[in-house]
This record gives structure tokens, sequence and C-alpha cells, in this order.
């Protein structure tokens, strides 16, 4: 009996010792193990339902698991969003593309560049009124248009009217506010607006004009090569921690699947950052912005977050018959496809 009680408290002994050694080997490796990378990111813009998938992705832990700390911020505008990452006080930012473009091409320019890019299109329209007589983009000819101060999609205006055969003084534009683009065409006081189509179009149905009423003649549509929103890193930031902005670059694919798949909860979650957000219009928000800007059929075919250099050149052509480069910048000065992981790994359905 005394044998039998021996043997156990040994194998008793010995098992406590093994546990305790593998809790010392976990908690070794727990210290030992690299520490989260603090990630500053920037929205070029106040929060709404098209980034859901960044939202998503912190909400499922994805940013933890490739041990990021992230926080969000605005700014106002792309150029203030460009200026934080190229200073450092933001590592990464979501930016217009074409605003980064147009930033490169500074003297004094810091070499930012883009590492993934969100919408495959630029959200660029014009949102008419169809009992204007507006129904196709000619249609605009000596219609007025209500154009916010440094709306984005006048950069281009000049290349998309010349490509559709427009003449650009027959359309006559109006300055107004942001903060009025809606009520003055709602009201009737102007024939269209230029913007950005998820955002005007949709708050327009949401003020009563009919869907019947409006026709959004995307410069998609009529030939724009443009690309859209992208996130761009500080550059001594990615060289010194490419596995962070991979890392983040991954957590972001996975927050776009989950948007995908779940697009409620996805609207859910970025309205609940939006003070007094109404989920509906949100959740309309981002179904039209997952069919027309991320889901295209070049990503169906390419994956998320690449661009191909022969259209981004195009592009920056498109570009330059508005603004005068001082030194053209190539497509390689702009986009860094090193921080994508494999094709296989970026295609969604």
């Amino acid at each position: 009996m005394f044998g039998f009680k021996t043997i156990a408290f040994r194998c008793l002994l010995g098992l406590s010792i093994s546990v305790a050694a593998l809790a010392a080997r976990d908690v070794s490796a727990a210290e030992t193990a690299a520490p989260s990378v603090a990630i500053h990111f920037t929205f070029d813009r106040p929060i709404d339902a098209s980034m859901a998938p960044f939202f998503i992705a912190a909400k499922d832990g994805k940013f933890g698991a490739e041990r990021l700390n992230v926080s969000f911020n605005s700014a106002a505008g792309s150029t203030e969003a460009l200026a934080r990452v190229a200073k450092g006080d933001s590592e990464l930012a979501l930016v217009d593309i074409n605003e980064l473009i147009r930033f490169r091409d500074k003297d004094d320019a810091a070499p930012v560049k883009a590492v993934f890019v969100l919408f495959n299109r630029a959200p660029y329209a014009i949102i008419a009124r169809r009992s204007r007589g507006i129904h196709l983009l000619p249609d605009l000819d000596g219609k007025t248009v209500g154009v916010a101060d440094g709306d984005l999609s006048m950069r281009l205006w000049p290349a998309l009217a010349q490509q559709n055969g427009i003449n650009a003084s027959r359309v006559k534009f109006h300055k107004i506010s942001a903060a009025v683009r809606e009520p003055i065409l709602s009201a009737g006081q102007v024939d269209a607006v230029a913007g950005f189509s998820y955002l005007s179009a949709v708050n327009l149905r949401n003020r009563g004009v009919p869907g019947s009423d409006l026709v959004v003649l995307r410069y998609a549509d009529y030939g724009c090569e443009a690309y859209g929103f992208a996130v761009v890193a500080n550059p001594a930031f990615a060289a010194a921690k490419p596995d962070a902005v991979k890392g983040f670059v991954r957590a972001l694919i996975a927050g776009i699947d989950a948007t995908v798949k779940e697009p409620a909860r996805a609207a859910d979650e970025a309205t609940s950052r939006i003070d007094n957000g109404d989920r509906d219009l949100e959740l309309e928000r981002l179904r039209t912005v997952l069919v027309d800007y991320i889901l295209t059929d070049e990503v169906k075919r390419n994956g998320l977050g690449g661009i191909d250099p022969a259209r981004l050149e195009r592009s920056i052509d498109q570009i330059a018959q508005d603004f005068k480069f001082r030194k053209r910048p190539a497509a390689a000065d702009i986009f860094d496809g090193g921080f994508l992981p494999p094709v296989e790994s970026r295609l969604i359905n």
C-alpha cells in the first residue's frame, strides 16, 4: 500500500513539475513575443459606411491578431491626411489616390506611396435630375451644375468632357458650399451637382427626391480611368516595419471579406461611430460602394488592393490634361505592391 502511495505521489509530483514547466515556457514565450505596433490611421473625411471594412477588422480582432494597435482619426481632406502621413503624425491614411498623384509633383514631397487600393474606381459623378432633361453626360450642355469648393471630381472634368465630345464652356458651374449640395438640387436651384455618387445620390433619395428622377453619371462609366481611395503609408514607417504594413493589409482584406458577407453588421458598426448616424442610410451607402467601387470586374479577376500599372499611367495622363506637372510621376512612384499578399489571398466574390 505504501509503495502504491509513493508511486502515485511521484506521478503527481512529475505532472505538477511538467505543468509548471509548460506554464513557465508559455510565460517566457509571451514575454519574448514582439510587442504590438501602434498605428495612427487617418481618414481623409468624416466617417461614413464606406469605411466599414476598417471598423469590422478592428471589431473582429483582425488588427490585434496581426499584433497591431490601430487608432482612427479624421482629417479635413486628402491634402491634410497626406501631410500627416508625410510628417509621420500618422503611419497610414486613406486618401484619394488622385490627390496623392498631385502631391508627389511637389519638389519637397515625401515619397509617400499607396500600398492598397480600396476603391477600384473613383467615385466621382454628376448627380442630375431627369426632370431637367438630363439622361446622359452630353445632356449637361447648357445646364447648371452645383460644385462645392475643393470638389475633387472637378479635377478630372476637363479630361472627361474632352473624351466625350462635350464643349466644357457650355456647362455652367455654380460654386456652392458642400453643406448645401443636396438641398440646392432637391430644391431645383441647379440642374445637377458634382460629388461622390455614394454620398450625394444616397443623401438625395433620403431627402425625398424620387429615385426615378435621379440619374447618376459616374465618371468611370464615361471613360475616366482613375482609381479611388487608397491606403498610403509613411515611407520611413513602411521601411522600418514592413511586416506591420503587410499585417494591416491582411487585416483590412479580412475586414472587406466580412463586410461583403455581412453588410448589415458592417453598417451597424460604422453607424455606431457616426453622431446621429442613420443605419438604413449607411447600409444603402455601403451596398452602393461595394457594388460600384470595391467589387468591380477588375477586382474579381485580379484580387483586392492592386492596380493595373498601364491603367494607372493612363489616369495620370488624364490628370495632366488639367494639371501642369513639373515632373510627371510614374505609376511606380504612386503605388507599391510589395505589401500585398499573394493574389489567391485577395480574390473575393
